[in-house]
């Protein structure tokens, strides 16, 4: 999913379902890499709507040295999150049925969204949206995938 996002050094990227908080430091890793200059790095902000997952994911990032990169916020991510938008990347780790507008909304002009987008019970399709510079949406199936639903 990193690799469809083509992530870059600088980029502000939004994770919904942040879980564990695993997928939010690989992709630190590649938009703020410790070894370029602070005033180059991006930002990922990640979501997680269960409390106690966030908090967790808030340990992890932080024992895992990645709390000035990565910020854990407990919210809906279906509803994205406009205070810091508009984003770069979008990543959506749970199925959801259709595309949340709010989210293509927050994509910036250009930017890439991966989302899995389909059956709520089995399959569903791993979906690259790119946002073109007049706002319309082209979408690239990836192949199938089977995520739990986007809570």
């Amino acid at each position: 999913m990193n690799e469809a996002l083509e992530l870059e050094v600088g980029q502000k990227v939004l994770e919904i379902g942040a879980g564990s908080g695993w997928h939010a430091a690989t992709i630190a890793e590649i938009v703020a890499p410790k070894d370029s200059p602070r005033s180059e790095w991006g930002h990922v902000y990640a979501l997680e709507v269960v409390q106690n997952l966030a908090e967790l994911c808030r340990k992890n990032i932080l024992v895992s040295g990645y709390g000035d990169r990565v910020t854990i916020v407990s919210a809906d991510g279906s509803k994205g999150y406009i205070e810091k938008a508009p984003f770069d990347r979008i990543l959506v780790t749970g199925a959801v049925p259709k595309i949340p507008k709010p989210l293509t909304d927050q994509l910036k002009s250009g930017g890439k969204m991966v989302i899995p987008v389909g059956s709520m019970s089995l399959f569903q399709n791993l979906l690259k949206l790119i946002k073109t510079a007049d706002g319309r949406i082209n979408e690239e199936n990836l192949g199938g995938v089977a995520f739990s639903p986007l809570t």
